[in-house]
């Protein structure tokens, strides 16, 4: 009997609580960990020596996401009271981790450069790969009818990475789209050009040392696995694997899985057969299903309550007119906005009245546009009930203070001076001029006029030294625009200074001076403009104008993020450079990186960490994020539940990644197989939505969408339903 377990679950049974429960008999029995002494046939017979070291080997533990394996990690160092050696990753953090570690390997066998692989951030990779295959952009050779430039880039290099992925070699990626995708309009010599574009891609990179998603994990499923040496190596390391969520796992997982099984380790495994949360973004969880036939099987019948009661999903979607229970209200209106202070408002009551705490409330839609995120801020935060916005994704760019800071960076450095404007140099005077609550003349806090998305902020612990108005007259008088040098005067360069008062004074001519500084103090003799990194200088301007005083968390994740994008971008310009043979200058590379932040690309997202003590709040997420991070609340939301949006995934799945299933074998899509897919998914969303909440779902739909037009989605039928209810009562 196989040692390995595989348990299988709905959303919030217990799934993750059973692996830690078997994790932590095997960690306080007697003997420890389990070791699998006869591996599979054909792999050598581990001899008593390597059996005794495998007792001191780590366990290699598996997490669907960053934030979920920080958890899990906590989990299981309680649980063996931190006695044992475990490796917490995620699937790409492994590959990666691996290929970097393994280079000199990948070096030998391949022929790479022998230089430090650096891995490329996706915004850098579409910027590089748009360059590279300018020429064939030009010339029309590739081109996909109805799609922009930007977005034909962007599909071809997802579809490298949702090819590398499933373990499809990058040469059949073409051949599988030519054969399962309907483009009468494309022709073989189209095929054939996107298949080359992608080689010269990845030979370029390879060239350079610099690795994308879909480039590393092809280097680690094709070239690095097989290798004798590193699987020898992955045997004296790991004696056994955990791997939670695996449905969410890509399908080289699985081979990864399957070597170490056969090497002799353990393996516990969570499955949530109707998961899948990541299908369409590389997971390939029939695939990974076939693993369960190696473990000993354990199904967790027991159901989560659901707001559902005693109905099931299956039943509302398959019985048309079936009465919805009480716990599926609606809140109905004509307009969208209508429906957002609606929603907004039935918040409010509920927190006033006592009747449900702000953390207890979720608001989840298909996607959260600007506007309902706004709305739903602005209101309930009249009324003292805190929000929070679930992994948001919103343009880097959209935050006051990092336009502040990349102004001041085109002030600093030369050539940058046809991308800034008068208007962005008064917003930078005021988002940088901020004071502190008792009085005292100094740093800068939060943007005092406009948050991300032009919000207003309400801190009044905080408060502008210039003013929007003040800022615009020194951006009028004092800002001297130049191509090549632009500038800040003195305060006292145009007649009237005496109209800014003091203290605008005094915070302008502080600004004015740290400026003047960073000319002079980092210049080389014959250079008078900066060469210091960028990144010295943005982090010296948060320092100096932002981080003594206290920041909102939104704007620290927004400047954690664009020093993380400022560290990689110029740690990729740096390796470039030394095989440009025409060098850019630094004030070149600023202005690059300006547009590209600018372009809107990039979000706030950086590197999770241990969340600290945070404000109970309401919670604003999307459908799919909401999954991913796996919480529960008592009563949810569901906005423009009468939409469209709510089946087919939209931008969840990936140009072409139905074909890259392992049981897809390349088969062409029909109309038929993408319906089916579309009911599927929505199937498993609404499951795993009506899982999470226990008491009550509300339904909010408007006839009109964000569009101004007349909504016709599939669930539009519960509202219905409701609607009738309501009259007949």
């Amino acid at each position: 009997m196989s040692l390995s377990f595989w348990i299988s679950g709905e959303v919030l049974t217990g799934k993750t609580t059973r692996l830690i429960e078997q994790f932590q008999i095997w960690a306080n029995s007697g003997t420890g960990f389990p070791i699998a002494a006869i591996p599979k046939p054909g792999m050598p017979v581990p001899t008593a020596r390597a059996l005794a070291t495998r007792r001191a080997q780590a366990m290699l533990v598996f997490a669907d996401s960053g934030d979920n394996r920080l958890q899990l990690t906590d989990r299981l160092l309680v649980a063996s009271n931190s006695q044992y050696p475990i490796h917490t990753t995620t699937p790409l953090s492994f590959f990666e981790d691996e290929v970097s570690l393994f280079w000199p390997l990948l070096v030998q066998s391949l022929g790479l450069t022998a230089t430090f692989p650096l891995r490329l951030r996706p915004e850098n990779e579409q910027q590089l790969a748009s360059r590279l295959w300018q020429s064939a952009l030009d010339a029309g050779q590739l081109r996909l009818p109805g799609v922009s430039r930007s977005r034909l880039v962007r599909q071809c290099l997802d579809v490298l990475q949702i090819a590398a992925f499933s373990g499809t070699p990058v040469e059949q990626i073409a051949p599988r789209l030519e054969a399962g995708l309907v483009a009468p309009e494309l022709e073989s010599a189209d095929w054939e050009c996107l298949s080359q574009l992608l080689l010269d891609w990845r030979q370029w990179c390879w060239q350079r040392g610099l690795l994308t998603y879909g480039i590393l994990t092809e280097l680690y499923w094709r070239y690095l696995l097989p290798l004798p040496e590193y699987q020898h190596h992955l045997q004296r390391r790991y004696r056994g694997v955990l791997a939670d969520d695996v449905d969410n796992y890509p399908a080289i997982a699985k081979d990864l899985f399957d070597l170490l099984l056969d090497q002799g380790a353990v393996g516990l495994f969570t499955y949530n057969p109707n998961g899948s949360i990541r299908l369409g973004l590389g997971a390939d969880p029939v695939y990974l299903l076939e693993l369960s036939r190696r473990c000993q099987s354990e199904t967790i019948t027991e159901q989560p309550t659901s707001a559902l009661g005693d109905l099931t999903v299956d039943e509302l979607l398959q019985t048309p007119g079936l009465s919805l229970p009480d716990s599926l209200p609606s809140l109905q209106t004509v307009s969208r906005s209508q429906l957002l202070r609606q929603v907004a408002n039935t918040i409010s009551k509920a927190v006033q009245a006592g009747e449900i705490q702000p953390q207890e409330i979720a608001v989840i839609g298909p996607g959260f546009d600007a506007i309902a995120r706004y709305t739903l801020i602005e209101i309930l935060s009249r009324q003292n009930i805190p929000v929070t916005t679930l992994n948001d994704q919103r343009p880097l760019i959209s935050s006051a203070l990092v336009r502040g800071l990349l102004t001041l960076l085109t002030l600093a450095y030369p050539g940058c001076g046809r991308l800034m404007e008068p208007d962005q140099v008064a917003e930078m005077l005021v988002v940088l001029s901020g004071r502190s609550a008792c009085g005292l003349a100094g740093p800068a806090g939060i943007a005092p006029t406009a948050g991300q998305d032009g919000q207003p902020l309400r801190s009044s612990a905080f408060a502008p030294r210039i003013d929007p108005v003040r800022a615009g007259l020194l951006a009028d008088y004092c800002f001297q625009p130049h191509p090549q040098q632009p500038r800040l005067l003195p305060a006292d360069s145009f007649a009237r200074w005496d109209r800014l008062g003091h203290e605008a004074s005094q915070a302008y001519g502080e600004l004015w001076q740290w400026l003047e500084q960073q000319r002079t103090s980092f210049a080389q003799p014959g250079q008078p403009y900066l060469t210091l990194s960028p990144v010295f200088v943005l982090d010296r301007a948060i320092q100096q104008f932002l981080w003594p005083n206290h920041i909102a968390s939104d704007q620290i994740v927004a400047l954690r993020e664009l020093m993380e994008t400022a560290q990689h971008y110029w740690a990729v310009s740096d390796r470039l450079q030394q095989t440009n043979p025409q060098p850019l200058t630094i004030g070149e590379t600023v202005g690059q990186f300006i547009e590209l932040l600018r372009a809107g690309t990039i979000t706030a997202n950086p590197f999770p960490i241990r969340p600290g003590r945070t404000e109970p709040a309401v919670t604003l997420a999307s459908a799919f994020q909401y999954r991913s991070a796996r919480p529960s609340h008592r009563w949810q939301f569901w906005l423009d539940v009468g939409g469209r949006l709510w089946q087919g995934g939209g931008a969840v799945i990936l140009w072409g990644a139905p074909l890259f299933l392992k049981q897809s074998d390349g088969q062409p899509q029909t109309l038929q197989t993408q319906t089916q897919a579309d009911d599927d998914q929505l199937r498993r969303l609404l499951l795993d939505l009506c899982h999470r909440t226990r008491d009550r779902i509300y339904l909010c739909h408007s006839d009109l969408s964000v569009t101004g037009q007349e909504q016709m989605g599939p669930l539009l039928p519960w509202v219905e339903a409701t609607y009738s209810a309501d009259i007949a009562s």
